[in-house]
């Protein structure tokens, strides 16, 4: 009796394995320049549906009450949109990442074939590239042959335009 009961919760363990399995894929995920591999749902949809334990793990990324927050960063998530982002299946929550780019202005670019995904830098990265640059200081002279340094201008906005015949 106890060898049948034992047998049957086995067989039963292996259906919800493969069951699982069926429900999921892997694919690489590239963000701010980190490779991970992840368990994704394997439904139809263009976006990429993963784990809280991957997201975590790919992203840094969990998704509180408040949001979807990293350290002192956090994203709300519109209440009436929830579904969009958050959806539980058995027991596995899964998130979508592609709706989370979308929603913070991130890039995404994806290989099926490979069943990789790229995670560009969010708006907010990408607008400190810009303030970060520095000219370096120059001399050079205008028409009239004063000279001019770049630092003569310093406080005022200047447009720098340049040229290379190469």
């Amino acid at each position: 009796m106890i060898k049948h009961v034992l047998c049957a919760a086995v067989v039963c363990l292996l259906a919800t394995i493969v069951a699982n399995a069926a429900d999921q894929a892997l694919r690489v995920v590239i963000y701010e320049g980190v490779t991970t591999q992840v368990a994704a749902a394997a439904d139809a949809t263009k976006d990429l549906w993963i784990t809280m334990a991957d997201l975590k793990r790919a992203t840094g990324f969990v998704v509180k009450p408040q949001g979807v927050c990293r350290e002192q960063l956090c994203f709300p998530l519109p209440k009436d949109r929830k579904s969009e982002f958050v959806s539980k299946k058995g027991r596995v929550s899964w998130f979508n990442l592609t709706a989370f780019a979308h929603l913070i202005k991130q890039p995404v670019a994806s290989d099926e074939k490979n069943a990789l995904w790229y995670f560009g830098p969010r708006l907010d990265v990408r607008d400190s590239y810009i303030a970060s640059l520095d000219a370096p200081d120059f001399t050079l002279p205008d028409a009239s042959g004063k000279t001019h340094s770049l630092s003569d201008f310093k406080g005022k906005k200047v447009l720098i335009v340049t040229w290379a015949s190469w």
